[in-house]
C-alpha cells in the first residue's frame, strides 16, 4: 500500500506544522485511532530524555526517533569501545573512539532527521539532574549502577517528572514506570535503598546477551509512547520481569509505601543533597 490515503489527509489538514515528507514518514501511525493526526502531534510537540546511550538507549531512542518524538535528550559521558557493539546497535565500528552522544545523535537523525536532538556529554549528578531533568517532559532510564539510578529516581519525583526504567543482566530484564507526582509509586517504594556497593554485579561484571538489551529497549520506548499519546494501561503500580531462557514475562503489582522516604507522607527526602557523582565506570549498560 502506497501514498496516502485522502481519508487520512482531511485529517492531517488539521495540522498545519506538518510536512508532506512528515505525513508520508508517519502514514502508519495515522492508520491507528488511538494514534491520528492528534497523537502524532503529541509526539512532535514531546521532549524526552534518555540518559545513557548503551544497549537500552540505543533501540530506546532509535524508536523514538522514527517515531517522531520531536526532541530526545541524550544524556552520557562515555566513548564508542569495541565491547559496546555487541548490544550497543547505535554505535559503529567506525565511530570508536568517539562520544556516545555524538554516535548516538548521528544515528537518530540519520533515521529521521526532522528531530531536534540535545547531547549532553557529560555524567548525571546532584549538581545537574534537576536541571536537566527539568527541561523534558518523560525521563528513561537506561544506566548500569544503582547509584546513578537513585539520584535519577529522586530527581524525577522532586521534579515531578515521569520516569520510565528499564534494567537488565544476563537473561533477564525489568520494567516499570513511576509516577509518584499522580499517585503512583516510586522506584524508592521498589527498591529503599540502593545494595551495598559490590553485591550486586553490573554488566560489565555478569554479562548480558545483546538481544536481551534490545528488546528490554523497545519495550521501554512503547511505554514512553504510550505516556506521551495517553492510550493504554501505564506500567506505572506495575513491575515487569522477562526471563528471557524461560521465554516468560510476569507482572508484580506495586503499591506505594506509606513509609517511602521519597514520596511518603512523612518524607524525609526533599533534595539532592545525599547525592553526589556516581562512583565507577561509565553508567550505560
Amino acid at each position: 500500500m502506497s501514498g496516502t490515503p485522502s481519508s487520512e489527509k482531511s485529517e492531517w489538514t488539521q495540522h498545519m506544522d506538518f510536512s508532506e515528507d512528515e505525513i508520508q514518514r508517519y502514514s502508519r501511525h495515522i492508520l491507528l485511532q488511538e494514534v491520528g493526526g492528534t497523537g502524532q502531534a503529541k509526539l512532535k510537540a514531546a521532549r524526552v530524555l534518555v540518559i545513557g546511550a548503551g544497549g537500552l538507549g540505543s533501540p530506546l531512542m532509535l524508536y523514538l526517533a522514527a517515531a517522531g518524538v520531536g526532541t530526545i535528550g541524550i544524556v552520557d559521558d562515555d566513548v564508542v569501545d569495541l565491547s559496546n557493539l555487541q548490544r550497543q546497535i547505535a554505535h559503529t565500528t567506525d565511530r570508536i573512539g568517539t562520544l556516545k552522544v555524538e554516535s548516538a545523535a548521528k544515528a537518530a537523525k540519520a533515521i529521521n532527521p526532522d528531530l531536534n536532538v540535545e547531547a549532553y556529554a557529560t555524567r548525571l549528578s546532584a549538581d545537574n539532574a534537576l536541571d536537566l531533568i527539568g527541561r523534558y517532559d518523560i525521563v528513561c532510564d537506561g544506566t548500569d549502577n544503582f547509584g546513578t539510578r537513585f539520584l535519577i529516581a529522586d530527581a524525577c519525583a522532586l521534579a515531578k517528572r515521569t520516569l520510565v526504567s528499564a534494567a537488565v543482566l544476563r537473561f533477564e530484564g525489568q520494567l516499570s514506570t513511576f509516577k509518584p507526582h499522580e499517585g503512583g509509586p516510586c522506584y524508592r517504594c521498589l527498591y529503599s535503598e540502593a545494595p551495598p556497593p559490590g553485591t550486586v554485579p553490573t554488566c560489565s561484571e555478569a554479562g548480558v546477551l545483546g538481544a536481551v538489551t534490545g528488546v528490554m529497549g523497545t519495550l521501554q520506548a512503547t511505554e514512553v509512547l504510550k505516556e506521551i499519546l495517553g492510550i493504554g494501561e501505564s506500567m506505572s503500580g506495575r513491575l515487569m520481569v522477562w526471563d528471557a531462557l524461560d521465554s516468560r514475562f510476569r507482572n508484580i503489582k506495586l503499591r506505594p509505601d506509606p513509609s517511602c522516604a521519597l514520596c511518603g507522607p512523612d518524607a524525609t527526602i526533599h533534595d539532592l543533597s545525599a547525592h553526589g557523582t556516581p562512583e565507577g565506570p561509565a553508567c550505560a549498560i
